[in-house]
């Protein structure tokens, strides 16, 4: 018997009832419909509204709809990582606090902080405990209330960022489906450019951070971009290079939702038919790192056993990578 792969088995998402569209945040900020969407594709992103509910609310429902389409023994999941940029509390994590929530018991759990590259980076790692042999399933959640810490007197920034999650179940078979190999990359650079300063040991927030916003997100979008497209194309080359894969050879390319400009630049280094590219960032912005699971959640019709899928993403740091799978059912 040969080394077990790990393969997505299911997916379940969850994205906020309310909906901040392009009209209402012209209310709110110096801009407009026209100049958000010529600059980054962006119409409309969900909100969290309530204050009572953070990351963990809406990773829970999440699984609730992962669980809703695939029967699942609980018992069954033997680790669960929960990657998020905005975790419930410092600590514990929030991972633990779901599967309190969803009664797993069987499991154990931790929070994982790759930004955007969150759930490309939780099933590399996914993978390896699987291709190690001593784990059968693993429960991926990547999940993100970027509202939270968004400045909504940022025209540059505000327009970027939604709310939402979604959760993969990843099983070992020995098909030949599921990751067959992934590159992520950290390069340490991308502090200046992409950073929530004020908000731990080194920078605690105080109240003059908070009367100055400075305890918000803050992003040079243009050093962000150039990053951002450089580092995506050329990933997405390495791996397909690496695997002798051709533009043609890709059923689905799904890219991180952060810019559409991005996105039209890696669609055009991979050579992959923009017909192949699973793109939802008009309705559901930047969600971070679930903004890939939450596109594949919502595409599910398209996608068909044996597809070649690539997957990539870019997030603060940097940090950034490609995976390439076989779709497992």
């Amino acid at each position: 018997m040969g080394k077990p792969h790990a393969a997505i088995t299911g997916i379940g998402g969850y994205v906020p009832d309310y909906i901040l569209d392009n009209e209402e945040l012209s209310r709110m900020v110096d801009t407009n419909d026209e100049w958000i969407m010529s600059r980054v594709g962006i119409k409309t992103r969900h909100i969290l509204k309530d204050p009572e509910k953070g990351t963990s609310f809406m990773a829970v429902e999440a699984c609730k709809d992962l669980f809703s389409r695939k029967q699942i023994d609980l018992d069954s999941i033997e680790a669960v990582i929960c990657t998020t940029t905005t975790p419930d509390n410092l600590f514990p994590s929030t991972a633990s606090k779901i599967c309190g929530a969803l009664g797993i018991k069987n499991a154990f759990a931790y929070d994982m902080e790759a930004a955007c590259s969150g759930f490309i980076t939780g099933l590399s790692i996914a993978a390896g405990y699987i291709e190690s042999g001593r784990i059968k399933r693993v429960l991926v959640i990547s999940a993100e209330k970027l509202s939270f810490f968004v400045n909504y007197q940022d025209r540059s920034t505000c327009p970027l960022f939604g709310d939402g999650a979604a959760a993969a179940l990843i099983d070992a078979t020995e098909e030949e489906v599921g990751i067959q190999d992934f590159i992520i990359r950290t390069d340490g650079q991308g502090y200046p450019y992409l950073n929530l300063k004020h908000s731990g040991s080194e920078s605690p927030v105080t109240e003059e951070h908070i009367r100055n916003r400075e305890n918000l997100l803050f992003q040079d979008g243009r050093n962000v971009f150039k990053h951002a497209v450089t580092d995506m194309s050329q990933v997405c080359a390495d791996i397909m290079e690496r695997n002798q894969l051709k533009g043609e050879d890709i059923d689905w390319l799904v890219p991180h939702q952060a810019n559409l400009r991005i996105i039209d630049a890696v669609i055009q280094r991979t050579s992959v038919d923009p017909k192949k590219v699973l793109i939802n960032i008009e309705h559901i912005g930047n969600t971070s790192a679930a903004s890939i699971p939450i596109c594949l959640w919502e595409n599910l019709d398209k996608l068909h056993k044996g597809d070649n899928v690539l997957l990539t993403a870019f997030g603060a740091g940097f940090i950034w990578g490609a995976v390439y799978l076989k779709w497992a059912y």
